[in-house]
């Protein structure tokens, strides 16, 4: 796993490690786009697309605007540290994180960050969204684990590698397709080979 040089000094070094916390596997569960055929029925697997295709739907209107980095930045996300890659599973890109959005909230129109891809030109390309909870916080309030728009959140547990509370993430592929699912955390059609060629 390769993470590029840090661009921006993080002024909380917890949001930085929880957004990296989403690079490393989880046991966690969560849905993707990719129905299985032990599904119980056809109308499952039907509303299972419908709602994936909805999430989707959902996130672009939501982003379409961060489609131009410096709108993003205007709203407060920020690069907290560079490409985020793996040699053989692909690469999620850069995180753009909001931190005045980390809390017990989930809101599909605001994500707490915004995944962007570097391209060869020296621009970024949006790739999709990651959205973050903390698990003490949501379990607070709720009995159940975080959904969105029926996609369940994976799950990561403490202790884990980051001395982080335990956390709840849901990545969307919603501007670059993921042959491995709309909902997982790596996408092997992301690259940061430009990324390492600028700096």
């Amino acid at each position: 796993m390769t993470f590029g040089t840090l661009t921006k000094r993080c002024r909380f070094p917890m949001v930085a490690a929880l957004a990296l916390a989403g690079a490393w596997p989880s046991g966690a569960l969560a849905q993707d786009d990719h129905l299985h055929p032990t599904a119980p029925s056809h109308e499952l697997n039907v509303t299972r697309q419908k709602e994936a295709h909805a999430l989707v739907d959902a996130v672009r209107n939501a982003t379409k605007r961060f489609k131009d980095v410096r709108v993003a930045k205007k709203e407060g996300y920020g690069l907290l540290f560079g490409c985020v890659s793996s040699s053989d599973v692909g690469a999620m890109g850069l995180h753009y994180v909001n931190g005045s959005l980390l809390d017990d909230v989930i809101d599909v129109d605001h994500p707490e960050i915004v995944l962007y891809e570097p391209l060869p030109d020296g621009q970024l390309s949006i790739t999709g969204v990651d959205y973050l909870v903390y698990a003490d916080a949501w379990n607070a309030k709720h009995k159940d684990p975080p959904q969105l728009m029926g996609q369940l959140f994976h799950y990561f547990e403490s202790p884990n590698r980051f001395g982080l509370p335990a956390f709840y993430t849901l990545h969307v592929w919603a501007w670059k397709d993921n042959p491995n699912g709309t909902f997982t955390n790596w996408n092997p059609t992301v690259s940061c080979d430009a990324f390492a060629d600028q700096n």
